[in-house]
């Protein structure tokens, strides 16, 4: 299996560019948006008014892309972003703040359904750049303010009234500056399912905002999310995407002693955190890093990256090859290929390893401390299973 990934600048009101993705996908998109119509599904009019009322900002937005479509009625009101089919992605994201502010997060999805688009627009005052999904929404992004933005999945069946959330951080990075903005926009749009979105600003302040159709918006300082909002409601789900595993890793490697934003951002690119059930629709697609005081980004692979800025933004393609077990990099790729020396991939597995064993047993003696040592890093290697199944275990934060 193997998908392209493309970096697009169009940094403007959405034109040819954008026009040449929506001739791309839309075939496609039609398929799913017309899935599920019912005597319950919004009509156009219906939709309209949803986001005049919600999103009253993005309406002269929507004008122009419906110009730019010829819009016909299911176009019309799938730019709406109201009361898309429902759709499930897995997920994991936290805001790290010691050497620098990041956002690092994993995208656990189906790999036929992805965009595969980072894209650089300007579509009323602010640059934003992000993954792409349902071709004017994203699943994570940032703005030229330094707002970043990331969304999981939050492990409920219940579908409602609302948008689709990708249609949401469109709407917070278009108008939002501070991380307090973004919290007060997204309490006022209702999200048709549950999700987690965490957010940060340039000034380092994270939140974490839990939405459902159902329920008042929670706001959590908790600077990280996997797919369940406090407690697990769906135990079906949480056990395939091992939401609570997750959750607990992220937890108890933030406890860790002196741990830095590079070493955080390569932990996802092992288990548990990194995931390889590609076939199941649960493999990990890409990892995310925004640097919002740098106001730069990197999407990551075990083999690969493309790094973007707002002030070096390079139209790129790169091809990544996944297999169940394992992730390759093709051969051709235009992004250069992550080249670490054996030493210098030595010394941040050892500086994490070292952090891991003063948190989880800086008490005991140091033969029991070489013991954990030896047991999480046999020749000089992290074995990243092993300390999953340490931190297994809930721990209060």
């Amino acid at each position: 299996m193997q998908l392209r990934f493309d970096a697009v600048s169009e940094p403007s009101k959405a034109g040819e560019k954008w026009k040449h993705l929506f001739d791309s996908y839309w075939p496609g998109y039609k398929v799913w948006f017309n899935s599920q119509n019912s005597p319950l599904t919004p009509d156009l009019a219906t939709s309209q008014e949803a986001l005049k009322k919600y999103m009253p900002k993005m309406w002269d937005t929507y004008l122009h892309l419906c110009k730019l479509t010829n819009a016909d009625t299911d176009i019309a009101r799938f730019l709406t972003g109201f009361q898309p089919p429902a759709y499930i992605s897995a997920c994991a994201q936290v805001v790290i703040d010691t050497d620098e502010i990041q956002l690092v997060r994993n995208y656990d999805y189906a790999a036929e359904l992805l965009e595969g688009t980072l894209l650089l627009s300007k579509w009323n005052k602010k640059k934003v750049m992000g993954n792409s999904d349902c071709l004017i929404g994203l699943v994570d992004g940032m703005n030229n303010s330094g707002l970043c933005v990331s969304l999981t999945f939050g492990g409920r069946k219940e579908v409602g009234y609302g948008f689709g959330i990708p249609f949401i951080l469109r709407y917070v990075l278009e108008f939002c500056t501070t991380t307090k903005e973004a919290v007060k926009v997204l309490k006022g749009i209702p999200s048709h399912m549950s999700y987690n979105v965490t957010i940060v600003d340039k000034t380092g302040e994270t939140k974490t905002v839990m939405l459902a159709p159902d329920k008042a918006p929670k706001v959590s300082k908790i600077p990280f999310a996997t797919n369940h909002q406090g407690t697990v409601d769906w135990p079906e789900n949480a056990v395939f995407n091992q939401t609570m595993k997750r959750y607990n890793f992220i937890k108890n490697y933030l406890k860790s002693k002196d741990v830095k934003a590079d070493e955080l951002a390569k932990a996802f690119l092992h288990p548990p955190l990194y995931n390889t059930k590609f076939r199941e629709g649960f493999g990990t697609l890409f990892t995310s890093v925004y640097h919002p005081k740098k106001k730069s980004m990197q999407l990551l692979w075990p083999n690969a990256k493309m790094v973007q800025s707002f002030s070096n933004f390079v139209e790129e393609q790169i091809t990544i090859y996944y297999e169940q077990s394992a992730v390759q990099t093709s051969p051709a790729i235009s992004a250069p290929a992550v080249t670490a020396t054996s030493e210098g991939a030595y010394n941040w597995q050892d500086a994490v390893v070292d952090s891991l064993v003063k948190s989880m047993a800086g008490k005991e003696s140091k033969a029991k401390q070489r013991e954990l040592r030896e047991k999480l890093m046999p020749k000089g290697v992290i074995q990243w299973h092993e300390i999953a199944n340490f931190w297994n275990e809930p721990i209060s934060y």
